[in-house]
C-alpha cells in the first residue's frame, strides 16, 4: 500500500515574508485562506499534487522538509541564495536524481530535486 504525501505545511515566524520569498522562487500562489489568521493554501501548479499550506509557527522548534521538482537544482539554489536563502546541502547526484537543499530566509528547509 502507497502512503504518498497529501498535505505539507511550512510554519514560519513571519508567514507574509515566506509566502512572498516561495512566489518569487517558484511562481507559487495563495489559493485560499485557512482555518486560523496567517494560514494559507498554497497552489503549487501541480494537479492532483499534495495540499501545500504555509502558516504561523505553532511551536518552537516547527519545521517541515520537503522536495519541489525543479529543472535546473543549481541554478534554483542560486536564486534561493540570491532571493536571501542560504544551501545547506549543495547540489548533489544519486542515480537518476539531483537534489539540494536551501534554507529559506527564516531558515525553512526545503528540497529540491531533477530528474537525472
Amino acid at each position: 500500500m502507497s502512503h504518498p504525501v497529501v498535505h505539507t505545511e511550512i510554519r514560519s515566524e513571519d508567514p507574509d515574508a515566506t509566502r512572498r520569498f516561495f512566489a518569487d522562487l517558484f511562481g507559487w500562489k495563495v489559493a485560499s485562506e485557512g482555518a486560523f489568521p496567517g494560514y494559507t493554501f498554497i497552489d503549487t501548479g501541480a494537479e492532483g499534487g499534495p495540499y501545500v499550506a504555509i502558516g504561523p509557527r505553532q511551536g518552537a522548534e516547527d519545521e517541515v522538509l520537503f522536495f519541489v521538482g525543479v529543472e535546473d537544482v543549481a541554478a534554483t539554489l542560486t536564486k534561493a541564495e540570491e532571493l536571501g536563502g542560504k544551501i545547506i546541502q549543495p547540489t548533489q547526484q544519486v542515480p537518476g536524481t539531483t537534489f539540494g537543499v536551501f534554507a529559506d530566509i527564516h531558515g525553512h528547509k526545503v528540497g529540491v530535486a531533477a530528474n537525472g
